[in-house]
């Protein structure tokens, strides 16, 4: 990966959540002249700043909303990338507080691409989920939404030199609220681990590897794309067991004490995910491992060459949660004994 953050000023919206925060710990060894911590939460702030007191003279702190514009564009004041990982990111959340959703997910994706223009920023990243592909949920519906204002600054870019492309991810294993944390707590607490549906699919990274693909991104990406990472998916079930083995002899348990509880999905989900949609196959490039997704058809014959990709190929599912290979049970168990040790 191309160090294109040496010496660069650098804005993390959402900064102090799981993957923002990442972001900064990754990027803090690329050497950057600055990096602007951008979120409202001054306790997970403080949280941070302690973590990252030794670079105190890199590092500044930042307490803003993405919902005011005004804030951002005082934020992004000499910035030259941009990281926007700000959303509301919880199923049931969002499908309970839908305006909060919109507010946050669309209004604060477009103050953060408006502000990007109006500062001259070189560079913006954004942060998008495998629920915006056919969503069934207020989350998925606001993700894709804003997906779409990251492309379609393809048609409205006038003489701004500012690049847009946008990553969308799987489910990330061992973020704030993931379900390892629901497990955790439900054994701990002597209670039923519920699952959904055993028979659901999920595409599964940890965080340090969605960051990863997230910088690689960065320094390939030439703007209005979204880049999909290929992965592998697994069964809720074999998920469950997993973290099941992993837990309970934390907690003085065998595996087989600990019972289930099958609770039905939740409003929003769905029985399986999908990296990208049908009517996506059209425009979609692949690589070995990403899929390429672009706002239209000459942007993609471009990006063919510039990419080395090849349209998708004809009567491939592997996209789909249900279709794609699955993580074997040795590599799951290595996936949650990683994602698993932020929780202790």
């Amino acid at each position: 990966m191309r160090n294109i953050f040496k010496g660069k000023t650098i804005l993390v919206t959402g900064g102090t959540g799981s993957i923002g925060s990442e972001i900064v710990r990754q990027l803090l060894r690329m050497k950057p002249k600055s990096i602007r911590v951008f979120a409202r939460h001054e306790d997970r702030h403080h949280q941070l700043m302690q973590e990252l007191a030794k670079h105190a003279d890199t590092v500044r702190f930042v307490v803003g909303d993405i919902r005011d514009k005004e804030r951002l564009m005082l934020a992004m004041e000499g910035v030259d990338i941009v990281f926007h990982a700000a959303a509301l990111k919880h199923v049931p959340l969002c499908e309970y507080n839908p305006f909060e959703a919109v507010k946050t997910n669309i209004v604060g994706t477009q103050n953060v691409i408006e502000a990007a223009r109006a500062e001259g920023v070189s560079h913006v990243i954004g942060i998008s989920t495998d629920k915006a592909t056919e969503p069934e949920g207020v989350l998925g519906v606001s993700k894709l939404m804003a997906e779409k204002l990251f492309l379609s600054t393809y048609f409205y870019k006038g003489n701004t030199k500012t690049k847009f492309t946008c990553v969308r991810f799987g489910n990330v294993l061992g973020s704030r609220g993931s379900i390892l944390s629901l497990i955790k707590r439900q054994i701990a607490q002597n209670q039923k681990v519920t699952v959904t549906d055993p028979k659901m699919t999920r595409f599964l990274m940890t965080i340090p590897q969605a960051v990863s693909l997230l910088l690689d991104t960065a320094a390939k990406g030439k703007g209005q794309e979204i880049f999909v990472l290929k992965m592998p998916s697994v069964r809720l079930g074999d998920l469950i067991e997993e973290a099941i083995g992993y837990f309970a002899p934390l907690y003085g348990k065998k595996a087989s004490e600990v019972r289930t509880a099958i609770v039905g999905k939740r409003d929003g989900e769905k029985l399986h995910e999908k990296l990208l949609a049908e009517h996506e196959r059209g425009l979609a490039l692949e690589t070995k491992d990403l899929y390429i997704l672009t706002p239209h058809r000459r942007v993609s014959a471009l990006y063919r060459k510039i990419y080395k990709a090849n349209p998708l190929r004809a009567g491939d599912k592997s996209f789909s949660s249900e279709y794609a290979p699955k993580l074997s049970r040795k590599a799951l168990r290595a996936l949650v004994s990683r994602a698993a040790k932020s929780y202790l």
